[in-house]
């Protein structure tokens, strides 16, 4: 059993290896830093968006705000688990499904920074509607076609999903999250490759109940390359109108209940061969990659929710009073409060810089996208929570309820629940852990593990060694030498230039952590997550200090005298180096082996005598009794058609 699971693993590790990209075509930031070298000149000055840019994003958020105040109430939306139609067609009639198409198929070509402010505006003011917008154009057809696809894809299907068509992306299935060597649903040639016949299930398909085309993956048949079988998972594009195509199950969640999302179920859907996206096996490829620049929506959301904490605390703590003093000024709700200013200034640093990276064209951001993704979502969760405490019991209460007895309604209790999905949607935290651990790595891994690979044949080791070592006699003492970065800046006070600096020294500390701990654990790396979860932690953080001093130093050469704003950096940068520390500290020294042990006993049932006096049944004897209901027949919410 122990050596079929280890066969099945590594099945997984070598697709999960094979598709993503092996090449750093542009420079990455956050690539360098975890090698030791702090490029201060890729981030500064700061990429502040071109006026002109601005002046378009602002214009068309005025009109998206028309559109949500005359049929939008997020309330009612969380009530009835609806979007009006009426807001799903305005929004396509001002252009709303095609704000990342070009305008040359029909589109808005909008930068990413525009599309990421218009989406985190409408998130600001209603989960939902955002993620109808999100889910179609940053991970639906849209991306995908703009970098895969063929020209007489995108002429015949862009224009259409610009005009409102609406599109989803189809990849997780009931058996399989993050780990799509276990995918099920194929897709089989006929005889002459004309056409595909797609069969299975997809599972949490945002905007599938509602989709006109999908990006659809699938298995394809495998080939043998050096004699080993290769699964090969290819992208097809899957209109809803193609007989056995089903709508299987609507989904309901706990926040943004007004999404589409639902059970895709393909009965031998033709497909024709010219729908494929990219080339066959290369389906996991292209949704790595759509999702770089695809998830930056989300810190965006992410910010936007810090933005409304900020926003809707401030009278809260000023007005209640508490022993003869407001709220705000007790410093246990103090600090909550400075943490959710210089977490929130963090989180928009990380994320404008982020989007213009993929306006200019000329880095690779997937680190720093999953890292934008990462901390703003675990950030604003924590934020969320600090809102909630604050305003206490009122907090709690529903907004129905708030208003019902004349309180201001403030959604704190919505806003928290819309909010925790972020931590799973378009990569757990978990799941980005261990992709920017991977991508961290790459300089050692591509290196040092084809060595330790058993499957290595000898023969080719020796140059393997001899090169490497070569590298590593050059490469190894730099990181104990100081930093060459030169800062040139003129407006940060002296304790945010001390940080500045500490970025450049600490990025050499944690270039040479992560060497030693894969010389230490060599293979075994990938099992010791927590360790790695650390160092993740650690690049994260140096990222986020990088991109508020930048940001800082850019707005304070427009106000030197601003001394609220260089607080707010100090007090962020001083949090930061806080966790820094303790990261380095838990990456060395640990009990992760106990963590180990407890955890294989939990799941070997050895504490089930724990789980005493509780009730066990899943569903109440009257649920269990009650006759099945018919099947509801199942709608879909009607949206915007092309040429409507």
């Amino acid at each position: 059993m122990q050596v079929t699971d280890n066969v099945e693993k590594q099945k997984a590790l070598d697709l999960a290896e094979e598709s993503r990209e092996k090449e750093w075509k542009h420079p990455s930031f956050v690539a360098e830093l975890f090698r030791g070298n702090f490029q201060w000149e890729q981030v500064y000055p700061f990429p502040d968006q071109d006026p002109a840019d601005k002046r378009i994003g602002d214009e068309y958020i005025e009109k998206v705000k028309a559109v949500l105040e005359e049929y939008v109430d997020p309330d009612e939306v969380d009530r009835t688990g609806e979007v009006p139609r009426e807001a799903i067609l305005a929004l396509a009639e001002i252009g709303g499904f095609g704000m990342k198409i070009p305008k040359e198929y029909g589109g808005l070509g909008f930068s990413q920074t525009n599309y990421s402010r218009v989406v985190s505006f409408i998130g600001s003011y209603c989960a939902s509607t955002a993620v109808w917008l999100s889910a179609h154009q940053s991970i639906g057809v849209p991306q995908p076609l703009k970098v895969f696809g063929t020209d007489e894809q995108r002429k015949k299907y862009l224009p259409r999903l610009a005009k409102g068509a609406v599109s989803a992306f189809a990849l997780t299935e009931p058996g399989v999250g993050s780990d799509p060597a276990r995918m099920i649903t194929t897709a089989t040639p006929s005889e002459d490759g004309s056409y595909y016949l797609l069969n299975g299930e997809k599972l949490w398909c945002t905007n599938g109940p509602v989709a006109e085309i999908l990006v659809v993956m699938a298995l394809t048949p495998s080939i043998t390359v050096n004699g080993k079988e290769k699964k090969q998972i290819t992208a097809f594009i899957v209109e809803s109108d193609m007989p056995g195509f089903e709508v299987a199950h609507h989904c309901s969640f706990m926040g943004i209940r007004g999404i589409e999302n639902g059970v895709l179920r393909f009965t031998n859907v033709k497909v024709p061969k010219e729908n494929i996206i990219g080339k066959t096996g290369e389906g996991l490829k292209i949704a790595l990659t759509t999702l770089n620049a695809g998830r930056l929506t989300i810190p965006a959301t992410a910010t936007a929710g810090g933005k409304g904490c900020m926003y809707l605390s401030k009278d809260w703590v000023n007005e209640r009073i508490q022993w003869g003093v407001p709220i705000g000024k007790h410093q246990a709700v103090g600090i909550r409060l400075a943490n959710m200013a210089a977490n929130t200034f963090a989180m928009d640093s990380m994320t404008l810089m982020s989007c213009s990276f993929v306006d200019r064209g000329s880095k690779d951001i997937r680190l720093e996208a999953a890292m934008a993704k990462y901390y703003c979502t675990e950030t604003c969760w924590s934020m969320m929570d600090d809102f909630v405490q604050v305003r206490g019991g009122k907090g709690y209460e529903t907004v129905a309820s708030l208003r019902a007895r004349g309180e201001k309604p403030i959604p704190a209790e919505r806003m928290l629940r819309d909010t925790r999905i972020s931590r799973i949607i378009e990569g757990t935290s978990e799941i980005m852990q261990l992709f920017i651990a991977r991508e961290a790595m790459d300089t050692h891994v591509s290196r040092v593990m084809p060595i330790m690979d058993p499957r290595t044949p000898f023969s080719k080791k020796w140059p393997l060694i001899r090169k490497a070592m070569g590298f590593y006699m050059k490469w190894l003492p730099k990181q104990y030498l100081p930093s060459s970065a030169a800062f040139n800046v003129r407006y940060l006070s002296a304790a945010n230039q001390d940080h500045l600096a500490y970025v450049g020294k600490t990025s050499k500390k944690l270039a040479r952590s992560l060497f030693f701990a894969m010389a230490k654990h060599k293979q075994k790396l990938e099992r010791e997550q927590l360790v790695l979860r650390c160092y993740v932690d650690i690049g994260t953080d140096l990222f986020a200090m990088a991109a508020s001093l930048s940001r800082a130093e850019s707005l304070l050469a427009k106000n030197p005298s601003d001394k609220t704003l260089q607080d707010l950096v100090d007090l962020f940068c001083r949090n930061a180096k806080k966790r820094i520390a303790d990261n380095f500290r838990r990456a060395r020294r640990n009990h992760n082996w106990l963590v180990n042990r407890v955890r294989d006993a939990y799941m070997e049932g050895k504490y089930d005598w724990m789980t005493t006096d509780i009730y066990k049944e899943l569903e109440a004897p009257s649920a269990k009794s009650a006759a099945p209901a018919e099947k509801e027949t199942l709608e879909p919410v009607p949206t915007a058609k092309a040429g409507s």
